[in-house]
């Protein structure tokens, strides 16, 4: 028996953009219809697809593979065609090119409450749910009690579900899906609408499931639920995998998409809000010690973050500051020009002009890893003139930093230098 729980080969899926969705009204339409669709099959490659401004390639060109109680993660942005891709895979829609092969039963939880008829009561919902995932009654029967009291609606169970709260359909939705043992569980972006307790208990129960052997493919913009869950994950852009690596590597890189990486950062007029008037930002620079404008820096040499900016009329209490953040969003350090009294009593008020402020970070205190530079331009309590949380990123290498000669990797942001002492004691 094959090790592979699915196989994914060329998949596309080409939409019209606009068109209407028809219905063959005749058997003479079905059949007309149904020999157009047969001779597009004997037509080779995508060369018969030819591009159009009507036309949208949702995914193009998908190939992978998914062994069997492997957990695989799925991210992108917005339309990237995450969705799309589990839908054809749970046979939901059909692809336009290539095919896939599915070693094992599916079940899908891709939108709250697919599969479930409005009229028909919870209990009702179980067993036709269920049967939409090839179960057979005996098999439900077994698993009932406890699909609900992991649902939690026991209370509502014979109320029709077009009752429930969005929160009650996704309680209901994920315990038949999760419980009715498929061999493959598909689940898209819909534990957001459950609340904090049950997005644990959701979690919880994936990770019982992978933990059984059986295959998860989980769509998901919770960075910290696909590190949790997954070993390894795709990356999808513009319908196209543009990366498929271990967890932690393939969301450092989906995180990093579309950011600054030139160590230096310009503002448009068009970025910039007429509400930060007089506030005018010029220029981010990240630079190593020897004033050079880099986009990595040793962590052993330190480096400065300075922001160039212009102001209009003179601004009291102005303070200018950098959020310092991982690429996953975990802060590491917030710091302000102003932070120092003596500072802060030299600039209480700052005439119109180009200023710099300027801050150095010590050797020895950054961890290895790409970081994220948020700005703050702002008079405590009275008004903030300017902030872009994501004004550029930077690498920094750890070669030479304290415990380098050590092969583990250190965990979290800092590997700060630490003083030590060995003391010997007497017996």
């Amino acid at each position: 028996m094959t090790d592979l729980a699915l196989r994914v080969d060329n998949i596309g899926k080409r939409y019209r953009i606009g068109l209407k969705q028809t219905r063959p009204d005749t058997l003479r339409d079905v059949m007309v219809d149904a020999a157009r669709r047969i001779g597009n099959v004997f037509k080779l490659g995508d060369h018969h697809y030819s591009e159009s401004p009507d036309h949208i390639w949702a995914l193009r060109n998908i190939s992978f593979e998914v062994e069997r109680g492997q957990v695989l993660g799925i991210v992108g942005r917005n339309g990237a065609g995450k969705s799309t891709l589990l839908k054809i895979l749970s046979r939901v829609t059909d692809p336009t090119t290539g095919y896939g092969e599915i070693h094992g039963r599916v079940g899908s939880l891709l939108e709250v409450g697919t599969g479930f008829h409005p009229e028909l009561s919870g209990r009702e919902n179980i067993y036709l749910n269920g049967a939409i995932l090839g179960m057979r009654r005996e098999e439900i029967d077994r698993k009932f009690d406890a699909i609900v009291e992991f649902s939690e609606v026991g209370k509502f169970l014979d109320t029709p579900v077009k009752r429930f709260s969005s929160g009650m359909y996704l309680r209901l939705a994920f315990a038949v899906a999760a419980h009715l043992e498929p061999e493959i569980l598909v689940v898209d972006e819909v534990l957001a609408v459950g609340d904090a307790e049950f997005q644990r208990k959701c979690l919880g129960k994936m990770n019982d499931v992978a933990q059984e052997g059986r295959t998860v493919l989980f769509v998901s913009h919770n960075m910290s639920a696909i590190l949790r869950l997954t070993q390894e994950a795709i990356v999808l852009d513009q319908g196209q995998i543009v990366m498929r690596a271990p967890t932690p590597e393939a969301v450092d890189f989906y995180l990093n998409m579309g950011l600054n990486k030139q160590g230096e950062r310009f503002w448009e007029h068009t970025e910039i809000s007429n509400a930060s008037e007089p506030f005018q930002p010029v220029a981010l620079r990240v630079k190593n010690p020897q004033g050079e404008i880099v986009d990595t820096v040793n962590s052993a040499e330190g480096f400065s973050m300075e922001m160039e900016y212009q102001l209009a009329d003179a601004i009291s209490g102005l303070r200018v500051g950098f959020y310092l953040m991982t690429t996953r969003g975990e802060f590491v350090f917030t710091s302000f020009d102003t932070d120092d009294p003596s500072s802060y009593e030299s600039f209480t008020s700052r005439p119109a002009g180009r200023y710099i402020s300027r801050c150095q970070v010590p050797p020895n205190l950054m961890n290895e890893g790409r970081f994220v530079v948020g700005v703050n331009a702002s008079a405590y309590r009275i008004k903030r003139y300017f902030q872009d949380d994501k004004a550029l990123t930077f690498t920094v290498d750890a070669t030479g930093a304290p415990g380098t000669h050590w092969p583990e990797k250190r965990l979290g942001p800092v590997r700060p230098k630490l003083d030590w002492q060995i003391e010997k004691m007497g017996l």
